[in-house]
């Protein structure tokens, strides 16, 4: 397939075995977008051991990726104007692979930088998958397969948190060349674009490109744009927050390593059902309040319950597992129900990950700092419970049968 292949090719010229291996090398591709960042967290404690470093620089290392995350987002149009979504998600795939393998030298400078690197890759795939998905397919397989991709976003978070301190003590390795280990993902994605690319013939650019460089005039300026990236960074701030601090907090509350890495990966995998089911809701009504109220009591049930029992930590996991499902799947969704037509709602979804995953970022480095002043859980727990209220007013404004147009908000 060229670098500028066109819409129609997989739509009415592909063979079925193409199309397959167009679905595989997607999900293979979604299945990337999340360990090298989560896998991070049920190792933390050693990392942070092995590099004599704080709570709070130790927090940088999910920090940084989310940031990245906002900033690799803005290039992806023009880059994939001037290369094409298929040389640019192979592009992706090969510097998250380079990013994933920099961790392995023995220094920090290197650890960090990497991460960096594999931040930028994943960003790039955040915002280009789906728009490959909508331009290569048609009907009922568009939903289905952003269904699919979300889930397997979310199962690689999963997976990365369940099996990072197991396989560590069945291999017998430190925490680099288990980190390392998603490289072999990382590989089988590239190789499976290179696959791709060497069966697909070339074809006529797209007459409309699926993401346009242009601005839609009054997109920054509108209300309602603004109130979808406020909840789909505060969502994504509470993810994170969770995701790099739950294993600590259940070690110091007694828990294993093992055991504190397999807690979150209950709310990896609770969420799965989770991020299938709410777009589906969400299409139902012309307002989303009923979920926007589900997130907010599920989030907020499971922080009172740790704060409360942590030693029913299951049982609070899967709560907050199931409100990290609907918040993904919620805020991916407003992007197309809160638009009209397809290049406003590329241009939502870039603006609202760009500085959405920016907001996002302040979760983690929020969280680290706050344990290392006030030397305890509680604080940061309280912290998170104290931030579900602007993601309330954020997300209940989102809710409303209201459209972002290049105009700016529908009165």
């Amino acid at each position: 397939m060229s670098d500028r292949d066109g819409a129609t090719s997989t739509r009415r010229q592909a063979s079925a075995p193409t199309t397959v291996l167009l679905v595989v090398t997607v999900l293979v591709t979604a299945l990337n977008l999340r360990p090298a960042v989560v896998a991070v967290a049920p190792l933390i404690d050693q990392i942070r051991s092995d590099l004599a470093i704080s709570s709070s620089a130790a927090s940088l290392l999910t920090t940084l990726p989310l940031l990245c995350f906002g900033i690799g987002s803005l290039p992806a149009a023009g880059l994939t104007r001037r290369r094409g979504m298929t040389t640019v998600l192979l592009g992706a795939m090969i510097v998250l692979l380079v990013g994933i393998v920099v961790r392995l030298v023995p220094s920090a400078w290197f650890l960090f930088a990497g991460t960096i690197v594999a931040g930028l890759a994943i960003a790039l795939g955040n915002v280009l998958v789906p728009a490959l998905i909508k331009r290569d397919f048609t009907g009922n397989a568009v939903g289905r397969l952003l269904g699919a991709e979300t889930m397997m976003i979310s199962a690689g978070g999963a997976i990365s948190a369940a099996l990072m301190v197991p396989a560590q003590r069945a291999l017998g390795w430190s925490w680099r060349p288990i980190l390392a280990l998603w490289a072999i993902v990382a590989a089988a994605a590239v190789a499976l674009w290179l696959v791709l690319r060497a069966r697909r013939t070339p074809q006529t650019p797209p007459m409309i490109p699926v993401l346009s460089t242009a601005v839609v005039p009054g997109m920054w300026r509108s209300a309602m744009a603004w109130q979808v990236t406020l909840l789909m960074g505060l969502q994504s701030l509470h993810f994170y927050a969770v995701t790099t601090w739950a294993p600590t907090l259940f070690v110091e509350h007694g828990y294993s390593s093992a055991q504190g890495g397999l807690l979150l990966a209950v709310a990896g995998f609770i969420s799965l059902p989770a991020n299938y089911v709410t777009p589906v809701l969400a299409g139902r009504r012309s307002t989303q309040h009923h979920l926007v109220g589900a997130l907010i009591v599920l989030l907020g049930t499971g922080y009172v319950g740790i704060l409360a029992a942590p030693g029913l930590a299951v049982v609070w996991m899967v709560v907050i597992g199931l409100g990290q499902g609907v918040g993904l799947s919620l805020g991916h969704s407003f992007f197309a129900l809160r638009t009209r037509d397809a290049e406003a709602t590329s241009q939502l979804s870039s603006m609202a990950q760009g500085a959405g995953y920016c907001v996002a970022a302040l979760g983690p480095l929020g969280v680290g700092v706050l344990r290392d002043l006030s030397g305890g859980w509680d604080v940061p727990l309280v912290a998170l419970m104290i931030m579900l209220i602007p993601m309330a007013v954020a997300g209940f404004a989102a809710a409303r049968d209201r459209s972002v147009t290049p105009e700016g908000a529908r009165p």
